[in-house]
């Protein structure tokens, strides 16, 4: 969840490791702190809170640092111990000559750290992460070789880690390995970076190295490679396909705005070399099912957390209408924590923004190791989960800063109703017209968005009329039901008020219980086989005095006594609808956060990448 930096070379590395921790606050903002090397010294700075207290910090101190060609950095997300300065990364052994950041988590440290206090050495802080420097710490008085004190230090750590390692004695090395958790190495003119995800290293260079798990990289004025038992690696290095321009506002208030108003092009992105034409088959080159794997599946399996458990809903929905195959669907860190019958006529889908979420990657894992086909919808095609698949369909949202998923979501659906598409083709199990009309609807819908997002007033003054309520209700039947969980979830994440989604049928069975004057209830209302259901459903909620909400695409005259408030949108197919629908709760929920003033971008509490259990 943590981000982390590094950097070795001629540039001033404050400057470097401060705009690399400015590009990874989407992973965490309780704290941050950064390590340097100046005049042969060890020197530590840090700050609870956001990064700009560490920058006013760093400001009284510019003369001690700007010298100093070496550093690592740190912004954090607590896990162990409160956010505080003294739990701040970097931390260091007990002389302070060795210091390290970390990502992840240290399931045995409680262990380890008895047995370091029998040998002498002295906490300072609540964090499982102390227990890694003086474990090195150790290992390096043993050997006085940090690349061998890092390798077989790690070979005592159970659980997630990427880490950053310095040591005073040595001014001009950096070391760096990981498992189970992010990293990658930044390769420069005469430089080296190391970070947690390619925004931190973007603009500095797009040649990087992605470490494997427990390779270790020494970088001094050159890069070597280890495995954990000491064999030379040679480094592969790639092309990073990201622009630093995807890291701009672009004159929008919040990056959440602006990854909103992407999305139509983000649809267009992701049908690009996928849908042709209305008349040829769904192109998914990196998909390899068979009509013979196909007919063999027994049942399919969709793993995935938060907004991507929301979007394999939909996904579910969308496999058993086109495809006639029963899909459960499961959040990771229940899924990992039983057993389950996963074998080898199951496939498996792992959907994550990142590819690093750590539930999605630790169940995908289990599944392969059972025979299972894994097949991966993310967002980062370089990411570990893409290299543990067997089939890939990369989203091409582009790089998402805000913490509240937008752009990826949709990205995310739209590559379902790909995926459903395409395994009914070669499944047989839809007719030609069926598929013709459905890729026709497909193709239309960035045009959809971009007349909502061309007309936000009414959403803009159903979010002041709300934004003062402390609870909410979110209904939908069939396939919306997912958007009214995920609608619900984005206003909890960014305006903090207490939303719930349910199937509206499910209503009379407890939750109206809650309704009176002071709830708004917000129906998911479109036009479809649910549409008189849930009309119903809302009549129930109007005749306990709720305050009505509806977002529809219908142009029902009844619908104006009914509800307080009505969100048009445009007609579109009700299977398509999600992909509509979640665009107005998007703004909904931004426009409510910043009525109430709001951290958008950095919700309290929360971070994008999830790379801890």
């Amino acid at each position: 969840m943590c981000g982390i930096v590094g950097y070795i070379g001629k540039k001033p590395v404050v400057e470097v490791l401060i705009d690399g921790l400015r590009k990874l606050e989407y992973r965490g903002y309780d704290s941050s702190g950064i390590a340097i090397n100046a005049g042969g010294k060890i020197k530590i700075y840090k700050a609870e809170g956001k990064l700009q207290n560490l920058v006013d910090v760093l400001t009284k101190h510019t003369e001690e640092t700007k010298t100093a060609k070496i550093g690592i950095g740190h912004i954090r997300w607590a896990t162990h111990g409160a956010p505080t300065e003294i739990n701040a990364h970097p931390h260091t052994c007990t002389c302070g000559k060795l210091v390290i950041v970390h990502n992840g988590i240290i399931e045995n440290f409680k262990e380890l750290k008895e047995e370091l206090i029998k040998k002498g050495c002295s906490f300072r802080s609540q964090t499982d992460t102390e227990t890694v420097a003086h474990l090195i710490a150790q290992e390096f008085a043993q050997t006085k070789d940090l690349t061998q004190a890092v390798r077989l230090a790690t070979k005592k750590i159970q659980g997630a880690y990427a880490l950053g390692v310095m040591h005073q004695d040595l001014p001009g090395m950096l070391v760096a390995t990981k498992r189970n958790a992010p990293l990658l190495v930044g390769i420069g003119e005469g430089e080296f970076f190391i970070a947690s995800d390619v925004p931190a290293i973007i603009e500095h260079t797009k040649k990087a190295l992605y470490l494997n798990d427990n390779e270790v990289v020494t970088l001094t004025t050159e890069m070597k490679l280890i495995d954990a038992e000491n064999k030379k690696v040679t480094p592969k290095i790639e092309v990073l396909p990201w622009e630093p321009v995807a890291l701009s506002k672009m004159g929008y208030k919040h990056f959440m705005l602006k990854e909103i108003h992407e999305q139509p092009d983000v649809i267009r992105n992701v049908l690009s070399g996928k849908l042709y034409n209305i008349d040829e088959p769904i192109s998914l080159k990196e998909v390899k099912l068979t009509k013979e794997t196909l007919k063999n599946l027994h049942r399919i399996q969709v793993i995935a957390c938060g907004t991507s458990l929301h979007a394999a809903m939909v996904g579910k929905y969308l496999i058993e209408e086109f495809c006639s195959i029963p899909v459960d669907v499961e959040a990771s860190s229940e899924y990992i924590y039983r057993k389950n019958v996963t074998d080898k006529n199951t496939l498996v889908i792992g959907v994550s923004q990142s590819g690093e979420t750590a539930d999605t990657l630790t169940a995908i894992k289990q599944s392969k190791e059972k025979g299972s086909h894994i097949l991966i919808i993310t967002n980062r095609p370089d990411s570990t989960m893409a290299r543990e698949a067997d089939s890939l369909v990369p989203v091409s949202a582009g790089i998402e800063v805000s913490v509240a998923a937008t752009k990826s979501y949709t990205a995310q659906l739209i590559s379902f109703y790909l995926l459903a598409l395409y395994m009914a083709e070669v499944k047989g199990s839809l007719d030609e017209k069926t598929l013709v009309e459905l890729k026709k609807e497909l193709i239309v819908l960035p045009q959809k968005l971009e007349m909502i997002l061309s007309n936000k007033e009414q959403i803009q003054k159903c979010a002041k009329a709300y934004a003062n309520h402390k609870d909410f209700i979110y209904i939908a039947r069939g396939i919306n039901f997912a958007t009214a969980l995920e609608g619900a979830l984005k206003l909890k994440e960014i305006s903090y008020i207490n939303a719930t989604g349910y199937p509206a049928g499910e209503l009379k069975h407890g939750p109206i219980a809650m309704l009176d004057e002071t709830m708004p209830v917000l129906s998911i209302l479109m036009q479809g086989k649910v549409y008189e259901k849930l009309l119903s459903n809302a009549e129930e909620a109007k005749a306990r005095n709720a305050k009505l909400i509806a977002l529809t695409n219908s142009s029902d005259k009844k619908l104006d006594e009914l509800f307080d408030f009505i969100i048009k949108i445009p007609e579109v197919d009700e299977i398509f609808s999600p992909v509509i629908a979640a665009v107005p709760l998007q703004l909904l929920a931004y426009y409510i956060a910043e009525f109430l003033g709001k951290d958008v971008d950095q919700p309290r509490n929360l971070a994008k990448s999830v790379t801890v259990e």
